[in-house]
């Protein structure tokens, strides 16, 4: 049986498009790091969604490894970048990313 029988690929591929296009638009219209790292993790759970719905309809569980990389890559990216958002905001006391180009040398 079947848990939920009426949700087809169409479905999963809308939520992830959603999920995507927030994540773009988040990037290009907000300055504050913490919601761009927001928004990279946005688009990163859509290409997931994405794998695994592929992963289901075709009846193999080779995306389904690619999910694990990928959550694995993104919890590294998430540890990097807060430390450099920390020292970011320990040196100038803000988080937005207008200011990085007086990091410059």
């Amino acid at each position: 049986m079947e848990l939920l029988p009426n949700v087809t690929m169409n479905h999963y591929l809308l939520v992830s498009v959603i999920l995507f296009v927030i994540g773009v638009a988040g990037i290009l219209f907000r300055r504050n790091a913490i919601i761009m790292f927001m928004c990279v993790e946005l688009m990163l759970n859509a290409v997931n969604i994405t794998l695994v719905a592929f992963s289901k309809v075709w009846g193999q569980s080779d995306a389904q490894v690619f999910v694990f990389f990928i959550m694995v890559v993104a919890a590294a990216e998430v540890a990097v970048g807060l430390a450099i958002l920390m020292m970011l905001y320990r040196n100038m006391h803000t988080t937005s990313t207008d200011v990085l180009d007086k990091l410059k040398w």
